[in-house]
């Protein structure tokens, strides 16, 4: 057998022939791409092993577990969040609803973490049961790579073991960002997590401030949609702190006095930092086989996620190139084809869904107006529907749901669609078929709506808001 036993630092041998791999395909990370890699590798027939640490709520560089970011301390604890958070307000909208309520409605903050506790451990147990049921061999611990085709799993009680593959997956994600505070210094973020997590914290009935640099949270996405956002959020008693720095962080007996670029002082209980995360390559020994990364640490591949060790793959946020768990998903599944399918596939990043889960969300799919107009070469049809949803007109919630097209004006293809509001993120999946499949604006105005629904909004826009002739360019800063 390859496999060896490492004492004292003892390096790992290459298998000098392909029938002595311990394994087809040996996958470093268990988290949501790495687990569908490997499961539909399995499927193909090849022989897998998976290596992660051991299961741990709050990740650190020793621990993690199966199942992997999104499903433990991301995405779906996240959204379990969202959904908690949601009922404070709604609680507050019921009333008008013929709903009779006490004044006071206790929260229970610990009991909520224990639910989402509960259900993480839960759905870490189904992912294990998967590779199990996928004839995929699970080993806990800490992977590097020492050779093209050799693993070294680094086990719970120190001890080394290496295995062999034909070929092996960098599947380790991303980590978090943490900025470095001693005294004066960095900037608050209003990303994805920010805005998420001050919706939450609003929902449960803290005062929250966010702070960003920009004159609109979440940059990147539609300006007009950003704008929407950030109406909601200080609509919902969220304090908004455009083009604001944090310069100084000072702990006292009230809390944490936090002083901003522009003299502002605030007292807070806690500080989040929602500025990013970076490619979780660092203890993988890339340089030392020959594994290129970038300055940002992302392992860089060709279109096929093949390093520049063609025995080394490497799918999911640790290529940082679109980082969201079904794109994950998507390269993990189109690894496993190119590879042990006999199926070369390239993944598609054309009209990938993703959403803002702050309250109510933003959804999107395609390309933003600004994105549309830098992009195309003739004229850029915009439509847009502002209104207020049905259950407002009786909460007596003054919040409206927008709704955007981005369309070629020569093609009439719809290019871009964007929705905040309640459940954007259900109706925009829908939306992304319509136009993963090339969809025109008539093939949606002939589309009949349910009723009554905010959906039948993307069916009924008839008018045009507003023409971006070619070679126009929107100039922003926001």
């Amino acid at each position: 057998m390859s496999r060896k036993m490492l004492i004292d630092g003892e390096q790992c041998h290459q298998a000098e022939a392909e029938e002595h791999y311990d394994f087809d395909l040996f996958v470093i990370g268990a988290g949501s791409g790495g687990v569908r890699a490997s499961r539909f590798s399995a499927s193909h027939g090849a022989k897998v092993g998976i290596c992660e640490l051991p299961f741990d709520p709050i990740s650190s560089e020793v621990v993690g577990g199966i199942g992997g970011t999104c499903v433990i301390r991301g995405c779906v604890p996240k959204k379990i969040l969202v959904y908690g958070a949601s009922f404070g307000p709604e609680l507050q909208d019921a009333r008008n609803f013929g709903w009779d309520l006490n004044e006071k409605v206790d929260f229970d903050w610990k009991k909520l973490l224990q639910k989402k506790t509960d259900e993480i451990v839960r759905l870490n147990g189904i992912y294990k049961r998967l590779l199990t049921n996928s004839g995929v061999k699970m080993y806990e611990g800490e992977g590097k790579i020492v050779g093209p085709h050799e693993v070294e799993v680094t086990q719970l009680d120190g001890t080394k073991i290496c295995y062999s593959a034909k070929h092996i997956l960098i599947a380790t994600g991303s980590r978090a960002v943490i900025p470095d505070i001693p005294g004066k210094v960095s900037a608050c973020s209003s990303l994805y997590i920010a805005v998420e997590f001050a919706s939450i914290w609003n929902g449960m009935g803290a005062k929250v401030d966010l702070c960003f640099r920009r004159e609109l949270p979440l940059r990147g996405f539609d300006d007009e949609m950003r704008a929407v956002v950030a109406r909601n959020l200080e609509a919902r008693g969220i304090n908004m702190h455009p083009r604001t720095n944090l310069t100084e962080l000072i702990k006292t007996e009230n809390g944490i006095k936090v002083i901003t670029d522009h003299g502002e002082e605030l007292l807070a209980d806690a500080v989040l930092f929602a500025t990013g995360r970076a490619p979780n390559s660092k203890r993988l020994n890339l340089n030392a086989v020959g594994v290129e990364v970038d300055k940002h640490g992302a392992v860089k591949v060709n279109e096929y996620s093949q390093t520049t060790v063609p025995s080394i793959w490497a799918i999911g946020d640790v290529t940082n190139r679109m980082n969201l768990t079904p794109v994950a998903l998507m390269e993990g599944s189109y690894f496993a084809n190119t590879v042990f399918g006999d199926e070369p596939t390239k993944p598609d990043y054309n009209f990938v869904p993703y959403a803002v889960f702050c309250i109510p969300p933003l959804s999107v799919v395609g390309q933003s107006e600004e994105e549309a107009v830098e992009k195309g070469n003739g004229d850029i049809l915009v439509y847009t529907s502002s209104f207020n949803p049905m259950k407002n007109t009786i909460s007596g919630r003054q919040e409206k749901t927008v709704m955007k097209l981005v369309v070629d004006g020569d093609t009439q293809k719809v290019l871009g669609a964007s929705m905040c509001g309640p459940d954007a993120p259900e109706i925009m999946q829908g939306i992304a078929v319509a136009l993963k499949c090339g969809a025109t604006k008539k093939q949606f105005d002939s589309t009949v709506g349910i009723h009554p629904s905010a959906a039948e909004e993307f069916v009924t826009m008839r008018s045009v808001t507003r023409r971006i002739e070619a070679g126009c360019k929107l100039k922003t800063n926001l």
